[in-house]
């Protein structure tokens, strides 16, 4: 089926993809399945071929390439029909090195990114705790200072490429309970302290996945990804690329197992002819295609919105949940199409069946998808206590309950008309950008010269720019100058952030608040002691 997000050097590119996987993956599928390992040679030939930094940057040894051509070597890899080397591959490039490359420092992304993209380093996410699989904000794994040193201790579960990592990247616990106190730390594997022991699983065979266990396992401070207690929100914002990716494998996996199922019931005779010629059969055939093509155009046009730089929260976790859905539904129905055959070992329809059930688990179960889904269709967009969101780009704290409030100071006690002005004020959008230079706070301040631009739409909206320059605060209506942020929101969601009746990670998950850099926006936070 033609698409329009392809072009000549998309197709290109997928031929070499599908040559590398007919010949160098697919023929040592059952060894790699057997042995329960990826040998490191083929890590180093992906290195070689440029496949393990297709969207990361040139200064360290990636292609920089749009993310279709993310989308053609997901979907190739499945021809390999191996989840497990998928899934190994993607957690390599789009998770371990994730927030290494968004926000690692120039150290840190030469010791481990450039590594990784050469494919003489292993990278592991650990996030998932024996007590706290998806319950990101409630981590217990804890890292606590010792001069230049993080001390962690702790558990993790679950961890792809977990035992036979070179690195792990782990959600620890940094700073105060829930999502504010949480730091992505790079761990080397090599550190006194620090075990992993593999787990077994009914399929993903030649994947490793772990159990880990930090005990006392001492790190520089240097090895903080991003700012310390940020985590949490690069972890919500870096959700989204997972579940994309985990939507496009489904895609890719179902699609091939349709493919050699049509070829197997061609060639399979029953009552005197082939099986493809049986109505509910070829029903059958006709039905799985067709909602295949449905899905893959809404993953498609996902993974477009994301190429556009949006974060597409909703559509992230539709596809998620529709595509790992589909692809469970459409091997088991493809197995039923095999007959007793697809219950034998040696076909690949019954690795293809082990394979795909984990698909609504792994990355957020079908479960948590409805329910983000749900809560931004049906509860304004707000996910509650439990979904907190944030973002990946490097936000800082957890978002205040209270964005606007000023704390009464008893020593500039005001009349009641006063205090009745002000209020009126802080309900108003221009009367809350005109407060900003009294709410500005030197000590908080680092020292940096900012430019922010706000468009709010809507009733009492408007265009604003605020500048902190020599620590001096101005705020003006209408956008001039260069700036460092641009926020994006309306009138009533502004609103409602400032009085704290929504959350601001909130907003900007649904797409509500868009930003264009959350450090700098936390930064804001913090100078004007909204938090």
């Amino acid at each position: 089926m033609k698409s329009p997000y392809f072009t000549v050097e998309h197709e290109v590119f997928r031929e070499g993809v599908r040559k590398f996987v007919t010949e160098e993956v697919a023929p040592n599928a059952d060894l790699w399945e057997r042995h329960h390992m990826i040998p490191r040679e083929i890590w180093q030939r992906m290195g070689e071929l440029g496949y393990l930094g297709i969207n990361h940057s040139e200064d360290y040894g990636g292609s920089e390439a749009d993310f279709f051509f993310a989308v053609v070597f997901l979907e190739e890899l499945a021809r390999g029909n191996m989840g497990g080397f998928t899934a190994s591959v993607s957690v390599q490039q789009w998770m371990a090195t994730a927030h290494l490359a968004k926000v690692g420092s120039p150290d840190l992304k030469a010791r481990f990114l450039a590594p990784s993209i050469e494919g003489r380093a292993i990278g592991a996410l650990a996030i998932s705790e024996p007590d706290a699989g998806s319950d990101v904000a409630n981590v217990r794994t804890r890292a606590r200072r010792e001069g230049d040193e993080y001390v962690i201790d702790g558990a993790k579960m679950f961890i792809t490429n977990g035992y036979y990592a070179d690195f792990v990247v782990v959600a620890c616990r940094t700073g105060e309970e829930g999502a504010a106190g949480i730091s992505l730390i790079v761990v080397e594997t090599t550190r006194p302290g620090f075990k992993a022991r593999k787990l077994d699983k009914i399929g993903w065979h030649c994947s490793d996945t772990a159990e880990m266990s930090f005990d006392g396992v001492r790190v520089p401070v240097s090895n903080c990804i991003g700012q310390e207690n940020h985590g949490f929100y690069y972890l919500m914002e870096s959700f989204q690329l997972e579940r994309l990716v985990g939507a496009i494998s489904a895609i890719g996996a179902a699609d091939y197992c349709l493919e050699f199922t049509n070829k197997y019931i061609r060639e399979r005779q029953a009552f005197g002819r082939p099986v493809a010629r049986f109505q509910t059969i070829r029903h059958e055939i006709a039905d799985m295609a067709t909602e295949l093509a449905a899905a893959r155009q809404l993953v498609y046009h996902t993974a477009w919105l994301y190429e556009q730089g949006e974060v597409p929260v909703l559509e992230c976790s539709m596809v998620k949940l529709k595509a790992a859905e589909l692809c469970n539904d459409i091997i088991d129905r493809c197995l039923q199409c095999h007959g007793g055959y697809g219950y034998m070992e040696e076909y690949p329809i019954a690795r293809a069946y082990r394979d795909t059930r984990v698909g609504t688990i792994a990355g957020g179960t079908s479960a948590i998808m409805r329910e983000i889904i749900a809560k931004m269709l049906l509860d304004d967009t707000q996910y509650g206590s439990v979904y907190r969101g944030g973002n990946g780009n490097g936000a800082a704290k957890a978002a205040p309950k209270d964005l606007g409030t000023k704390k009464a100071d008893p020593a500039k006690a005001t009349k009641p008309v006063e205090r009745e002005r002000e209020a009126a004020e802080t309900r108003s959008i221009a009367g809350l950008f005109a407060r900003l230079p009294e709410r500005f706070s030197r000590e908080l301040w680092s020292g940096e010269d900012l430019v922010f631009h706000f468009n709010i739409e809507g009733d009492g909206g408007g265009a604003f720019t605020v500048r902190v320059v020599d620590g001096e605060v101005s705020s003006d209506s209408g956008l001039s100058g260069a700036p460092d942020c641009v926020v994006d929101t309306g009138a009533t969601l502004f609103l409602d952030i400032e009085a704290g009746r929504s959350n601001p990670q909130t907003a900007f998950m649904s797409g509500g608040l868009r930003v264009s850099s959350i450090p700098h926006v936390l930064t804001f936070m913090r100078i004007f002691q909204l938090g």
